[in-house]
C-alpha cells in the first residue's frame, strides 16, 4: 500500500454512549469514568494483519448535533461507521437511527460501506437495561437486510467485545481473505480505499461505476487452492501495426500542419 492508502473509520453516536471509551480502551487499553465531550478527535494507526501493514484514521466525533457542517463532511469521507448506542438509553439507540438516515441520504453507495452498531454499557444490563438487543436486530437485519453490517455489544469498562468490534470491519470490508495470503491482502485494502476515494470525488456515481468498484476487490491472481478465480480481461485485441508507408504520410501531414500554424502566427497554447 501507499502512503496516501487509508482507510477512515467515523465513530457515531449520542452524548454519553461511550465512544471515546470504546475508542481509548481499543488503542490504549485505558478506561476512565470521568465524561468529557468531544468535538472531533483524529487517530491515525497503523495496525499489522499477519505480515501486512493497514493504515487507518480514527474519527471520534461530537455527540451533540452542534456541528452539522463536521458531521456531513465526515460522513462524505469515511471508509467505515461505527455507530454507537447505549443499552441503558432507548434515546441513544434512536440517535444511531438518525445517523443512519443522514449516511443514507448523503451517501449513495450506503448499502456498500461496512458499518458496525455497537451496544455499549453492556455491564449495567443486569439491572439497567432499555435497548434490547433483539429490537435492535430486528431494526437492522429486517428493515435493512442488504446492508454490510454488524451488530454485537460491547463494554468499554469491562473491555468485553472491544477488540471484536473492529476486528468486524476487516470482514465487513472484505479486506481479509480467508487463507491470509498476504498480497491478496495488499490488492484488497488498495481496491477498497481507491473505490471509497473514488466515492467521495463523486457523490452520484453510475451503476457501471459502482459494479467496477466492486469487481477490483475480486480481479486478483490465483495463488493455489482456494484462492480467488482470475476474472478473464474483456480488452479488444491489439489492433495491427499500420504500414510504414502510412506513417510516412501521416509524419508529412504533421509537418506541414505545424509550418502553416508557424506562418499564420498562431499559438495554440493560450487561453483566451
Amino acid at each position: 500500500m501507499c502512503d496516501n492508502e487509508r482507510i477512515r473509520l467515523v465513530i457515531l453516536g449520542g452524548q454519553g454512549v461511550g465512544k471515546s471509551c470504546i475508542l481509548k480502551r481499543f488503542l490504549f487499553n485505558t478506561y476512565s469514568d470521568r465524561y468529557r465531550s468531544t468535538v472531533e478527535d483524529l487517530y491515525s494507526r497503523d495496525f499489522h494483519v499477519g505480515a501486512v501493514t493497514i493504515k487507518v484514521d480514527i474519527l471520534d466525533t461530537c455527540g451533540d448535533l452542534q456541528f452539522p457542517a463536521m458531521r456531513r463532511l465526515s460522513i462524505a469521507t469515511a471508509h467505515a461507521f461505527l455507530l454507537v448506542y447505549s443499552t441503558t438509553c432507548l434515546e441513544s439507540f434512536q440517535s444511531v437511527k438518525c445517523y443512519f438516515e443522514e449516511i443514507r441520504e448523503q451517501r449513495q453507495d450506503f448499502q456498500e460501506i461496512p458499518i458496525v452498531v455497537a451496544g455499549n454499557k453492556s455491564d449495567m444490563t443486569s439491572h439497567h437495561r432499555a435497548v434490547h438487543l433483539e429490537d435492535v436486530s430486528e431494526w437492522l437485519y429486517c428493515e435493512l437486510p442488504k446492508l454490510r453490517t454488524k451488530l454485537l455489544e460491547c463494554s468499554a469498562k469491562d473491555n468485553y467485545n472491544i477488540k471484536e468490534v473492529f476486528r468486524t470491519f476487516l470482514t465487513l470490508s472484505q479486506i481479509l481473505t480467508t487463507n491470509g495470503d498476504e498480497n491478496s491482502l495488499k490488492r484488497r485494502s488498495s481496491a477498497y480505499v481507491n473505490k471509497g476515494m473514488r466515492r467521495s470525488a463523486s457523490p452520484c456515481p453510475s451503476h457501471s461505476d459502482s459494479t467496477a468498484s466492486t469487481k477490483s476487490l475480486t480481479d486478483v491472481t490465483s495463488g493455489g487452492p482456494g484462492s480467488p478465480v482470475v476474472v478473464p480481461s474483456t480488452s479488444a485485441p491489439p489492433s495491427k501495426p499500420r504500414s510504414r508507408s502510412l506513417i510516412r504520410r501521416c509524419s508529412r501531414k504533421t509537418k506541414q500542419q505545424i509550418r502553416d500554424s508557424a506562418q499564420g502566427g498562431v499559438d495554440e497554447c493560450n487561453v483566451s
